[in-house]
């Protein structure tokens, strides 16, 4: 075999300002934990912070003092990056776009994709970020993205433009219905 096969998300590294700007944003608005920092092992000039967005994985900002913030959207062009999204539970979606606007940060307000529902803004640099909400919890032994393969599946064989409900339900039942692994004795 030729590929090379990924097993996940490692960390996703973004270009910050000050520190001082992420660590507000980060741990102080995405309540992120702050794992570390080092300085940039590439660059002396600049520090490396380390947060946990919350599954163990790592978001990494790269800070140098002498940069300052600056909110222009980043540009949507071929090979740039358009957005992030960070899982939050149903709970926390409800409340968010509230606190955000507390927080004096611009949102979207909920978003219905179908299969999830999603608020969007910006970071203090201009970055999209989305938080997200599967409107599903799959079934044990079940990943989302299984729900979602499946829901898709029935989608396109119902001729429906997107995934809805009724194949999210369909496609539990469907999965729900599995026989378990047989276990050799």
């Amino acid at each position: 075999m030729s590929k090379l096969q990924s097993q996940g998300v490692h960390h996703v590294t973004l270009v910050g300002a000050d520190r001082q700007t992420s660590m507000d944003f980060w741990q102080g608005v995405l309540g992120m934990a702050f794992v570390f920092e080092q300085p940039n092992l590439d660059d002396p000039e600049q520090n490396h912070l380390y947060f946990d967005p919350g599954d163990g994985r790592l978001i990494t900002i790269f800070t140098n003092e002498s940069w300052k913030p600056d909110r222009t959207p980043n540009p949507t062009g071929i090979g740039n990056v358009h957005h992030l999204a960070f899982a939050v539970s149903r709970a926390t979606y409800t409340q968010a776009a509230t606190r955000l606007k507390e927080l004096g940060i611009p949102n979207s307000g909920e978003v219905d994709r179908g299969f999830m529902y999603s608020i969007y803004f910006r970071d203090p640099l201009g970055q999209l970020l989305e938080l997200a909400s599967y409107k599903f919890e799959p079934p044990a032994g079940a990943t989302h993205a299984d729900v979602l393969r499946e829901a898709h599946n029935i989608r396109v064989a119902r001729g429906a433009y997107n995934i809805a409900d009724e194949h999210l339900a369909d496609a539990i039942e469907l999965l729900s219905q599995k026989p378990a692994p047989k276990v050799s004795q």
